[in-house]
Order: C-alpha cells, then sequence, then structure tokens
C-alpha cells in the first residue's frame, strides 16, 4: 500500500519548511532520504506519522487521508528515542498492550524480539539506564513487535558502534524481506542508504526528488 503526498505544505513562523507537489513511497520498498540540516527530512517524517501538522495538502495511504486507525500501522522512531521509566520488557510491550492482544500473545512477541535484536539479557532493567546502542535497540523493538506496515526511521544508528548498527540494519531488512514492510530512513551515513536503500529521495529547501540507487547525485 503506496503512501502518496500532494501539495502538502508546512510552514513554520512563515518560513517554509516542507513544500512537495507530488511524492510517492511505494509498498515494500526502503527509501532513503539524505539531504543537509534543516532540509525538513525529519518533518517529513512526522507529518507522514501524523506527528507534525501541515498547512496544505494531503498525505494517502492505500489511496485514502492518512489518518485515524490507519495511523496505527505507522510507527515512527526518532534519532533520540524516548524510554518509559520502567523495564525493557515493558518498554517492547507497551504497543501491545495499547492494542489490545491479551498477555500470551505479548510475551511471546516480546520474547522473539529481544532474542531476534539480541537484548534479552535487558529485559528487566530499566529502560532509562540504557546505553545509546542498547537505547536505540530496544526503541526498534518496541516499534516493530506489533508488525507495523511502515517503519520511519530518523537516524537510527547514528554514533552507536559497527556491531549495533550490523544488528539492526539486519533485522530491518529482515522484516522488510519478510513482511514487505515499506521502510523510508534518514541517514547522513551513505554506505548505509547503498546497503540499505532502493530508493534515494534528496531534500533541498524543503523540497524532494527520488533516485534509484545508484542515480543519484552526491
Amino acid at each position: 500500500m503506496d503512501i502518496e503526498l500532494t501539495h502538502v505544505l508546512k510552514k513554520y513562523q512563515n518560513k517554509v519548511i516542507v513544500e512537495i507537489d507530488k511524492a510517492t513511497f511505494k509498498s515494500g520498498k526502503v527509501y532513503g532520504i539524505i539531504g543537509e540540516n534543516g532540509a525538513g527530512k525529519t518533518t517529513l517524517l512526522k507529518m507522514i506519522a501524523g506527528l507534525e501538522p501541515y498547512e496544505r495538502g494531503t498525505i494517502y495511504y492505500n489511496g485514502k487521508r492518512l489518518e485515524g486507525a490507519d495511523l496505527r500501522r505507522v510507527t515512527y522512531l526518532s534519532q533520540t528515542p524516548y524510554m518509559m521509566q520502567t523495564s525493557v520488557y515493558n518498554n517492547i510491550a507497551y504497543p501491545l498492550k495499547i492494542r489490545g492482544f491479551v498477555n500470551d500473545q505479548i510475551n511471546t512477541s516480546v520474547n522473539s524480539i529481544l532474542e531476534e535484536l539480541q537484548i534479552g539479557a535487558l529485559a528487566d532493567q530499566l529502560a532509562t539506564q540504557l546505553s545509546g546502542g542498547e537505547s536505540q535497540k530496544v526503541a526498534l523493538a518496541r516499534a516493530l513487535v506489533f508488525n507495523p506496515e511502515v517503519l520511519l526511521l530518523d537516524e537510527p544508528t547514528a554514533s552507536i558502534d559497527q556491531n549495533t548498527i550490523k544488528i539492526i540494519e539486519s533485522t530491518i531488512a529482515k522484516r522488510n524481506r519478510e513482511m514487505q514492510m515499506t521502510v523510508i530512513t534518514i541517514s547522513h551515513d551513505m554506505d548505509q542508504i547503498n546497503r540499505m536503500c532502493e530508493e534515494v529521495v534528496i531534500m533541498e529547501r524543503g523540497k524532494s526528488n527520488v533516485y534509484s540507487r545508484g542515480n543519484y547525485r552526491e
């Protein structure tokens, strides 16, 4: 199910932050967004996630306006993820609890993704006391545990070690491959863009251009 933006305009104090006449993110693809600081990358992801209002235009999902229940199929992971003042297990279980999953389903899903991301030993630890890399893996686990259809990532591996980067990239690629999850990620790491992404979105002054990987201007 595609995400389409038409005539979308976002301003802040009369300054244009994002202005996209038309853009489409195809279902099941992995997109990388690049551009200078202030180009509107994070704002674009937050608008798709329903976290940022905009002045004009429409964002569609599966041919209808992206809002309400459909937003529950979308998850956004920020560069500095918020951890609730509770255990790692409870942080990851939270999206399942608010969606009405029963305890057996929650336990199975949480334990599975703890193992997948190699953080089972952290399950009982207080999430607010984790290292940066550990927090990123827990945040990704929380984002993926309910099997969203769209995953939005804002610098998901910034300032963390190479082994953690490898685990995170592998987990995202596996979900995309097996579940046809649409992934849109912001990154300043061009090697990561080339490893992960099929299409590259270049943003400049709030506007976007989409290129197939290898056909863009660095």
